[in-house]
């Protein structure tokens, strides 16, 4: 498979909140011509200036670039949908000026259910076609009107085409349930716990004078661009706190890691990352057994990079930070396919929503029908419709959209009858899901520094290099000063038979390190220990396990001879 670059031409790589791609942010003011084509200076007219129209044209084109549209040209779908008559021509270069100007239209305000009228107020009458075949498209496939506004609900069409049961009420379900809704479909949600939001799960964690609400689930918007969880913040009026990107880093005995070693390390660890795909590209990929880790670690010691203690647990960091960003040790991860969603990231600043994310959730549950408790043991389909299967229970529909996680579906905790295709059961055994572990705390001060949303810390021990390896601090929008320690890799499942009181003593020694005021006069309030299982959202492709041992030592002697081949040819250049 081809390794996938970003818009630049360079090879893109997965980060976590410390150190971000520096992703090209959307900004009206700062608009380089140089990044649109002459096609956008269409013969498409839109009432006003012509100067200004071409201005407005331009910006529109950045905006629907950031929501993740080509700025001059179709997406794939747009293409299979038969959006235009004919590719190439001046029928789709003004399609795309007038589908750019609708989505700006729509994002300058997510609050108003925006209409056909509204769009034909600023484009002439000639492009009426390509009003209604953008606006068809971007409706139907939720690019605009979306989201949870009260006022959205009296747009919603007579459900006249038919029934669905939707399994799971996680954010994929309720976002899928409120989308069938909008096409006219009676829809309910069956969900196994007692609560919606699946792996999205705020608690308020304290006493009743000294609490924090803490997002013990998934926590962090990554990214706002195209993010429509940002819409719905956007709608409710919720605040958004950038993470900040200062993220000092201390060593296993308290000391602050030097600035120096820190950058050099950081560097070589991106160039490494860049060689592993240059090496994979050379090669045109990568067994399907070879790890990412293995890699990394021959090409390291090939290099002769991180030789000293320091150099060395600084490395062991970032790979740590590799695994949080994948969910997945780098033992378990495919060397051909790791990155292979890059492309699909969101950009933008990473943000905290103010009071957690259980806010969007509650939000997304208003007017969708949920029954709790229910989970689903079998699902029986065919020509005639669907049954659904929970404990006693038998629910009838003509479609069914099943959203359980990765993790059910490998177990074979729904029975389906008749199987599943044999593409999608090979799907489920090829993809792993991942594991990371939190400890949620709150103390009465924030002794870690009101300035800071994020620290590190390196272990001594390359196995434990995920353990407590990144905090988060809550401190900005939770009401509290709420601190979360992040679990990753093989600490992570070290975590999963480690008793809570060894557990905790561990992390207070951990914070012990790095502020050594926290024991003169921090007085821990509150701790919740928490597994959180999350397979619906961290999934990664598994190295191959089935091949013989022979064809893998073979294939090893190729993939190292190729290495030493580029540690000559290609060094390290700093």
């Amino acid at each position: 498979m081809a390794t996938p670059s970003s818009s630049d031409g360079s090879v893109s790589r997965r980060m976590s909140l410390r150190k971000k791609v520096n992703y090209r942010s959307y900004d009206e003011g700062l608009i380089d011509d140089d990044l649109f084509d002459k096609s956008l200076d269409s013969g498409l007219k839109k009432k006003g200036k012509s100067k200004d129209i071409q201005k407005e044209t331009n910006t529109e084109a950045m905006i629907a670039f950031s929501l993740g549209f080509p700025m001059n040209a179709l997406l794939e779908h747009e293409i299979r949908s038969g959006v235009v008559s004919e590719l190439g021509g001046k029928e789709q270069n003004d399609y795309v000026v007038v589908r750019n100007h609708i989505l700006a239209l729509w994002r300058g305000n997510v609050r108003r259910w925006l209409t056909k009228g509204q769009i034909r107020e600023t484009v002439t009458k000639e492009f009426e076609h390509l009003i209604n075949s953008a606006y068809d498209y971007l409706l139907y496939n939720g690019h605009i009107n979306f989201g949870v506004l009260p006022s959205f609900t009296s747009q919603l069409p007579e459900a006249t085409e038919g029934t669905v049961v939707v399994i799971g009420a996680g954010l994929a379900g309720l976002a899928a349930a409120r989308q069938l809704l909008s096409f006219g479909y009676k829809v309910v949600v069956l969900e196994g716990k007692n609560r919606p939001g699946g792996r999205v799960y705020t608690q308020k964690i304290g006493n009743d004078d000294k609490f924090a609400a803490l997002d013990l689930g998934g926590s962090v918007i990554t990214g706002i661009h195209a993010n429509p969880l940002a819409v719905l913040a956007r709608q409710l009026s919720i605040p958004l706190h950038k993470v900040r990107d200062n993220c000092p880093l201390f060593k296993p005995n308290g000391e602050p890691v030097d600035k120096q070693i820190d950058s050099k390390v950081e560097i070589v660890f991106n160039k490494l990352l860049d060689k592993v795909m240059e090496l994979r590209k050379i090669m045109g990929g990568f067994a399907s057994d070879t790890s990412l880790g293995s890699v990394l670690e021959t090409l390291k010691n090939l290099y002769a990079v991180a030789q000293t203690t320091d150099e060395k647990q600084m490395f062991d960091w970032h790979l740590a930070n590799l695994e949080y960003a994948n969910a997945g040790c780098l033992s378990n991860l495919s060397a051909a396919y790791w990155d292979q969603d890059d492309p699909y990231e969101m950009g933008g600043d990473h943000c905290f929503l103010a009071g957690g994310n259980w806010r969007l959730i509650k939000a997304m549950c208003e007017g969708v029908p949920i029954f709790y408790e229910k989970t689903v043991n079998a699902i029986r389909y065919g020509n005639e419709g669907v049954e659904i299967i929970a404990g006693d229970q038998v629910f009838q529909a003509d479609f069914t959209l099943c959203t359980v996680p990765l993790g059910v579906l490998k177990k074979k905790a729904i029975n389906f009858e008749p199987e599943l295709p044999a593409r999608k059961l090979e799907s489920i055994e090829r993809m792993g899901f991942g594991l990371l572990n939190k400890i949620a705390m709150v103390f009465p001060h924030v002794f870690w520094g009101e300035d800071l949303d994020t620290f590190g810390c390196l272990n001594e021990n390359s196995h434990d290099r995920g353990e407590f390896f990144l905090f988060y601090g809550y401190h900005t929008v939770s009401g509290g000063a709420g601190l979360i320690a992040l679990v990753a890799g093989e600490a992570a499942q070290a975590f999963e038979t480690t008793g809570p009181i060894v557990l905790l003593h561990r992390v207070l020694t951990t914070l012990k390190g790095t502020s050594h005021l926290l024991w003169l006069f921090i007085k821990l309030y509150g701790c919740f220990l928490l597994h959180i299982f999350r397979p619906p959202c961290f999934r990664y492709y598994l190295i191959g396990l089935h091949d013989l041992l022979f064809y893998c030592t073979i294939m090893w002697l190729f993939i190292l001879f190729f290495l030493r081949l580029m540690v000559y040819f290609f060094p390290l250049n700093f």
